[in-house]
């Protein structure tokens, strides 16, 4: 029977020729019937990609003889299902492109990468090492959410700062206008859902002055396989596929409100307006109000 799977992944490593590393990936991809989005620039490749599992395999081994590739982190989690030729519905199509930023912060002249990956970026900390660093320091800790503040209102580490944020670009403005200065004497954990975006935002705060930077190794995914959701999770996580989000445990809370009639919901939409590009948190029932009437949204990426 054919096994659904989604695998995320990224790595910072120098690339000579990220148009020769986007050929390869594209052929690869087409060749075992994938779907999913690939970016590649200098800085490294970033991308998630769904398929049967025997099929994904035979990628990940092809992804990972090439040797700045080698130790890239695969996380792998359940498909929605797969159409009557074996592709993913989970996407609708595979999309392999060079782009000047692996991850879109806009600021790709202050990103520096070497042969280990990011420099200057913050201290990771694996999900025991979090807990380890909140016992020992309490209420000190604070968490950042390096995620778009739509991804935060269906799922969170409880207390939380959420940055005000409808795209990643938005971080370097904040940090820039000095919103978050009385932080810099904190120690702070970035986090977001599959690491790479806190590998970029600890590096832009540690250049701008915040003195004791983590970023979550592995990001929410790899914490959520860990504690699920008895730790210090809490709701569902934001994904940017058909799934539309992803539980932890059968016993997941729904954090969530509707930006139509205050209902619990892990609902997520796109404007029905095809001149709208925003999204919101939503149930089914208000699904076709006009974003307009909805106060809490952010624009699709």
């Amino acid at each position: 029977m054919a096994t659904p799977k989604i695998v995320l992944f990224y790595a910072f490593t120098p690339l000579a020729d990220p148009d020769a590393v986007r050929v390869w990936q594209r052929d690869v991809g087409e060749a075992l019937g994938l779907r999913g989005r690939l970016l590649i620039s200098t800085h490294g490749i970033n991308g998630t990609l769904g398929g049967d599992l025997p099929a994904l395999k035979k990628w990940a081994r092809s992804f990972r003889s090439y040797a700045p590739f080698r130790d890239a982190d695969l996380k792998w989690s359940e498909g929605t299902g797969l159409d009557e030729h074996g592709r993913s519905l989970d996407f609708p199509k595979l999309s392999v492109k060079v782009r000047e930023e692996i991850v879109s912060f806009g600021a790709p002249g202050e990103l520096r990468v070497d042969e280990h990956g990011v420099v200057g970026g913050g201290v990771r900390l694996s999900p025991e090492a979090l807990h380890e660093l909140v016992a020992e320091r309490g209420d000190e800790v604070v968490f950042f959410d390096g995620r778009n503040a739509l991804e935060a209102q269906i799922g969170r580490f409880r207390g939380a700062v959420v940055p005000d944020t409808e795209t990643t670009r938005d971080f370097v403005k904040l940090l820039d206008s000095g919103a978050y200065d009385d932080l810099k004497g904190k120690p702070v954990v970035t986090y977001c859902t599959g690491g790479i975006r806190c590998e970029v935002l600890s590096s832009l705060m540690t250049a701008r002055g915040f003195g004791e930077v983590y970023q979550l190794e592995g990001g929410i995914v790899r914490y959520g396989e860990k504690y699920g959701d008895d730790g210090l999770w809490d709701g569902s996580l934001y994904v940017f596929d058909g799934r539309g989000s992803v539980d932890f445990s059968d016993h997941t809370r729904v954090i969530g409100r509707c930006a139509g009639c205050g209902a619990a919901t892990k609902r997520t939409a796109n404007c029905p307006d095809p001149s709208c590009r925003a999204q919101f948190v939503v149930c089914a029932d208000c699904d076709a109000v006009r974003c307009d009437a909805h106060p809490a949204t952010t624009v699709v990426s």
